[in-house]
């Protein structure tokens, strides 16, 4: 079989599933325009394309977004028209549609077969919209219904075109609509769980002068990015208190400067600093100083940090679960986590984890102080993360499995989807 993969920042999704197609003997190439020369990448055929032209400046805000999908999507066209002069013709097209790469694949192989990638249908209402209202105060509902009308022409165009789609939980597919959601399968894409595991010989280097293991109080915290979706501010806003509280912990919190998700920090300001600045008269030097922001870091050392972690904290508005939640629960961390639709699929409260009211940071702590306090709920609550892990979420028994037989089906299917005139 001939597999195609789209993706704008490869492998993305398709770190596991497209080594393990090359392995089993199908031809996979992958299009992208993260790299600049052709290469082969654990089997996968790397063809590059590139973007040759930008947004334009004085274009309705509404459909700047849009505007750019449409350039990707041209250039990825392009592409695809170079491979296809080079006599390769996909027999499946795997592709995050995110960025709107494959909006005109099947402009070029009409008798392939393409699978998406479901992350997202975005809402205008609660949840998705109106969750925080600290951080939605001026909106008007009426034009984010129509702004966000105007987004969703993404899926909509890709869902024309695709014969199924694939999505990593089953909170993220109930977001598409109804006449699309059977052609939606749930898989997850998995978590390596023979390498992602408790390690009582773990060690995290924060200096010279201090390294911290699994006989220290570590509290961690993860975001790609620090920003309120995904809880940092009400972390931070609980920080004082956790600290006075816990006078021998140690906090370390991985994660970058930038936005990922919600609204960029206003003033050309970053959400990581306004927090530090909102909470640090609070704090003494002295407790400051047990406050570690490592910033982003290579994936060795984010699972040292998870294996020394005594209690993990993580918060998440009704949106896209991440993979650090299901990894800290595979190394044995005690999870302390918002009571929010996403966490509610993968977690029980008392049995895998601790879960509270996003918003209550009170609660935050005293749950945290709980599973500090009580080395034996915390064994429980380890192992029993873990072992939901393993049976549900774990990459070469579960997940790759399923979304190998998911990609079979997808090539026995007739290609009956078109683009419109």
């Amino acid at each position: 079989m001939k597999v195609l993969l789209i993706h704008q920042n490869f492998p993305g999704q398709y770190k596991h599933l497209g080594p393990a197609l090359a392995a089993r003997g199908d031809q996979v190439v992958a299009l992208t325009c993260k790299t600049k020369e052709p290469g082969v990448w654990k089997g996968i055929q790397i063809h590059p394309y590139k973007i040759k032209r930008g947004s334009g400046k004085s274009i309705h805000p509404w459909v700047g977004d849009w505007e750019s999908k449409v350039i990707r999507a041209e250039a990825c066209y392009d592409g695809a028209l170079e491979l296809r002069a080079k006599g390769f013709t996909p027999d499946v097209i795997l592709a995050h549609h995110g960025w709107g790469e494959p909006m005109f694949l099947k402009d070029v192989w009409p008798e392939a077969r393409m699978g998406i990638y479901c992350e997202l249908y975005h809402s205008a209402h609660y949840p998705q919209a109106g969750f925080d209202p600290e951080f939605d105060k001026s909106r008007d509902e009426a034009r984010a219904a129509l702004r966000i009308r105007v987004r969703n022409q993404n899926n909509h165009v890709h869902f024309d075109i695709a014969e199924a789609g694939i999505s990593p939980t089953g909170f993220q597919a109930a977001t598409f609509p109804t006449e699309y959601r059977d052609r939606i399968s749930v898989i997850h894409d998995g978590i390596d769980t023979g390498l992602v595991r408790p390690n009582p010989d773990a060690a995290l280097k924060i200096s010279d002068d201090l390294t911290l293991t699994r006989e220290d109080e570590v509290i961690t915290f993860i975001n790609r990015n620090l920003e309120p979706y995904r809880g940092y501010h009400i972390f931070m806003r609980a920080l004082p208190q956790i600290l006075r509280r816990r006078p021998n912990a140690h906090v370390t919190l991985i994660g970058g400067d930038e936005v990922s998700y919600g609204a960029a920090a206003p003033k050309g300001q970053s959400w990581k600093q306004i927090f530090i600045d909102e909470v640090r008269d609070q704090i003494s030097d002295e407790d400051w100083a047990r406050v570690h922001f490592l910033g982003r870091v290579p994936y060795d050392r984010f699972l040292s940090m998870m294996q020394v972690s005594r209690a993990h904290v993580y918060l998440t508005y009704p949106f896209v679960l991440s993979w650090s939640l299901l990894e800290a629960m595979a190394a044995e961390c005690t999870i302390i986590a918002s009571d929010t639709a996403p966490l509610r699929e993968v977690m029980q409260d008392g049995e895998t984890g601790l879960l509270f009211d996003f918003f209550d940071k009170d609660a935050l702590v005293e749950k945290l102080c709980l599973a500090l306090d009580d080395p034996d709920l915390r064994a429980r609550l380890g192992a029993n993360a873990r072992a939901h892990v393993v049976q549900n979420y774990d990459l070469k028994t579960t997940c790759l499995p399923q979304q190998l037989a998911w990609v079979d089906a997808l090539a026995a299917q007739a290609s009956t989807r078109r683009p419109r005139e």
